[in-house]
């Protein structure tokens, strides 16, 4: 039976299966499709959140439900946008490098350190806005109003610093809590 509790992770699932339309509408070159629905799938991520902290409704679940559906919405559409050659390839195996030293990282530090409960540090979050402005820009560019290349290009160079940044601050922030502990010990 569905609770209220569950909406916000609803809402997160329903977050992860639209990445498919708009990976379709991608590949379809129908750029004005794509961010409409990039643009609901963005507002559900703002609607989950307030849902879930407004009324309660937070979950271990919906922790993990919610920034996966990002990474599936931005993974997806940084790789048909590499695809379809809008963006550097280059760019795309950053962005995934660093989500999987970052996983592997979170995985090791949990199993082998101590519990760790996951919040997206400062870097993260200016990644995470950064690689969505940087669709936003290129969708827009081809299907709806042509920007300049030089923000287009400033933009691809904004996500390669900040997914770096990002990257490197959280293998050094858990290298340092692992010391930490292991002193401790």
């Amino acid at each position: 039976m569905l609770k209220r509790e569950d909406i916000p992770n609803l809402i997160s699932i329903l977050r992860i299966f639209i990445s498919v339309p708009v990976v379709w509408m991608l590949l379809e070159q129908q750029f004005g499709v794509a961010l409409v629905l990039f643009a609901i799938a963005g507002i559900s991520d703002g609607l989950d959140g307030y849902l879930a902290k407004h009324y309660g409704w937070q979950s271990q679940l919906g922790g993990l439900l919610d920034p996966l559906a990002d990474k599936v919405l931005l993974v997806s559409s940084y790789l048909t946008l590499a695809l379809i050659g809008i963006i550097p390839v280059w760019l795309v195996l950053l962005v995934i490098l660093r989500d999987l030293v970052i996983v592997t990282g979170a995985l090791v530090y949990h199993f082998r350190v101590m519990e760790l409960t996951a919040n997206p540090s400062f870097l993260s979050k200016i990644n995470t806005f950064s690689q969505i402005v940087l669709v936003l820009a290129v969708v827009l560019d081809r299907g709806l109003v042509a920007l300049p290349a030089v923000l287009i290009v400033s933009l691809v160079w904004l996500v390669m610093a900040t997914t770096v940044a990002s990257g490197v601050n959280y293998v050094w922030v858990w290298s340092r809590l692992a010391m930490a502990h292991q002193k401790e010990r």
